[in-house]
């Protein structure tokens, strides 16, 4: 006895045409369109976040001078226009280099009171704010210079963890190279 076998059909390459008779394939509806567009959105984030904690790590450390310890360079992220090197101040989170994380404060912005234990940043938009710093951190600064200050806060005490002179998204040279910076 024979087992009747289905008819054969030709096998179809991706992308060709499709067979004399076939009725074409639907395209993609509107709602699948945005949501590819969502995911290859989300991959782009995610990846972008990625490069951006890989390259964060100095932060921990406390020798950076703005979030994610890129002070410049070409194509880094504090010249031009826009991006995080035209920040007056914020809060960003970073790698503690233990597997945890951090929350830390950056400020750019005018000294307007100073002492060997605390300094007050007051930003262009009048963003103002009292640190904790060394007297290392102290030593060369003076009421009126421009500075950026990465510090970390416990409670409503906030305690430099670097203090930079000049503002880390005006550099000489377009933003190659980095300033001095005064950790501890």
């Amino acid at each position: 006895m024979t087992t009747p076998q289905a008819p054969s059909t030709p096998d179809r390459t991706w992308g060709a045409a499709p067979a004399p008779g076939t009725p074409p394939r639907a395209g993609w509806s509107p709602g699948k369109k945005i949501a590819a567009g969502a995911v290859a959105a989300v991959i782009v984030a995610g990846g972008g976040a990625a490069v951006w904690a890989a390259s964060s790590s100095s932060a921990a450390t406390g020798t950076a001078a703005g979030p994610g310890g890129m002070n410049g360079g070409p194509g880094g992220l504090t010249g031009g226009s826009g991006g995080l090197g035209s920040a007056l101040h914020g809060e960003y989170v970073s790698s503690d280099g233990n597997g945890g994380y951090v929350t830390k404060l950056m400020q750019t912005g005018e000294v307007t009171e100073l002492s060997a234990t605390s300094l007050t940043a007051k930003s262009d938009d009048g963003f103002s704010k009292t640190y904790t710093i060394t007297s290392a951190q102290a030593t060369g600064l003076a009421t009126g210079d421009t500075i950026t200050v990465v510090a970390t806060e416990s409670g409503t005490t906030a305690t430099a963890t670097s203090v930079t002179e000049g503002q880390t998204g005006a550099q000489p040279g377009g933003g190659q190279g980095t300033p001095p910076t005064r950790t501890g």
